[in-house]
């Protein structure tokens, strides 16, 4: 389909590149996270944590475009990445 000359376009989402995007995201990702029964640590608003039923815990560390998961059990890990 080929845009009318004096026909713009309503953009429902952001895009990548714009100012706002990383916010867009990161506002995004917290719901899922949360949803994902994740909490965010009070001090670090990159740092989730979830208590897992053997009684241990499993962090989700975000920096840039890395996320690092760290859990004492391998397929709590493996659970959250698939």
């Amino acid at each position: 389909m080929i845009p009318e000359k004096d026909h713009v376009c309503l953009l429902k989402r952001s895009l990548y590149g714009l100012k706002q995007s990383p916010t867009q995201w990161y506002k995004r990702f917290d719901v899922f996270m949360i949803k994902h029964d994740f909490l965010r640590i009070q001090y670090d608003s990159c740092v989730y944590f979830k208590q897992i039923p053997n009684d241990s815990f499993v962090y989700l560390f975000i920096y840039v475009d890395d996320m690092f998961i760290v859990a004492k059990d391998m397929f709590a890990i493996n659970k959250i990445k698939a």
